[in-house]
């Protein structure tokens, strides 16, 4: 019996890096034989992986050529997807978190508003998107596809604006761009083709690989902690302790003495581990993870 496969899209461009770490630290290792390959190498035979733009990304799943893949909340919404969407995918060290779509003019232009385009030309790849975005105020503008390079067009006065993803503001203030309205927000989406989720094999393995990659995450802006600490300096010690739930804590082999193990954020640690030491916590070790399932 031929064995079964899931068909997976994967982010080529800006995301990949990100998605290839993601699902590394997941448990999925995935390689390119070379920069110019579309088709990843990856260790589960049951998953055949493919590179795509996240443009494409949802309309390739919609038509069942791919039963699941990852891609932004815009692009789904831009090419108007019937997919299933299964969760967000929020990894914020990793480039993956939510970015905005903004409309943008040139400072100093005198444009202050979303009505002072009346009747200009506009650049975007979110061309739809923006048609709906004027429609509904009842502005007439127009809107054309931009294939890349998007921020020159304005400051070259080829168009009046433009609409351009951003996560900083950083590169549109470094090209003497003004932000005068946010259009949609996207957090990058695990989705699946509504079929495929329907069986009941690709449906299992689907919600397999999105239980690991949360947990991925998830541990990401987490760590352990572990320490021994003296029966008498227990109470304190664990009230200094922000933890998912409790603290685990067992007994070691000399008597009056405890080991201590929690999960924290990491951004609390540089403050938190000189006040267990204060506290009477003893070989604190620090260690990250790889999952955390809740």
């Amino acid at each position: 019996m031929k064995n079964k496969v899931l068909k997976l899209g994967l982010p080529k461009g800006s995301l990949q890096e990100a998605t290839f770490k993601m699902f590394k630290k997941a448990g999925f290792n995935l390689s390119l034989p070379s920069s110019r390959s579309y088709f990843p190498s990856v260790d589960d035979d049951q998953l055949q992986p493919v590179l795509l733009r996240a443009q494409e990304m949802s309309r390739y799943v919609q038509d069942g050529a791919l039963d699941c893949g990852i891609t932004g909340d815009d692009w789904i919404t831009e090419n108007k997807s019937d997919v299933k969407r299964i969760t967000d995918l929020i990894y914020a060290k990793q480039s993956l978190n939510k970015v905005r779509w903004v409309l943008a003019v040139p400072a100093g232009s005198g444009i202050k508003s979303v009505k002072d385009l009346r009747n200009k030309r506009i650049a975007t790849e979110l061309v739809n998107v923006t048609k709906e975005y004027f429609r509904k105020r009842k502005i007439n503008v127009e809107v054309e596809f931009s294939w890349g390079a998007t921020e020159v067009k304005v400051n070259a006065g080829l168009v009046d604006a433009i609409v351009e993803l951003t996560e900083t503001g950083s590169s549109l203030r470094a090209n003497k761009l003004t932000e005068i309205a946010t259009l949609c927000e996207s957090t990058t989406q695990f989705i699946a083709n509504y079929s495929a989720y329907k069986d009941a094999w690709k449906r299992n393995k689907i919600e397999q690989i999105v239980l690991l990659l949360k947990g991925a995450i998830t541990a990401e802006e987490k760590v352990g902690l572990k320490m021994n600490v003296r029966k008498v300096d227990l109470k304190k010690v664990i009230g200094s302790l922000p933890a998912l739930k409790r603290p685990t804590i067992s007994g070691l082999s000399q008597d009056g003495w405890f080991a201590v193990e929690t999960v924290i954020d990491e951004k609390v640690v540089r403050v938190l581990i000189p006040e267990l030491k204060k506290a009477g916590a003893q070989g604190i070790i620090e260690y990250p993870l790889n999952k955390v399932i809740y």
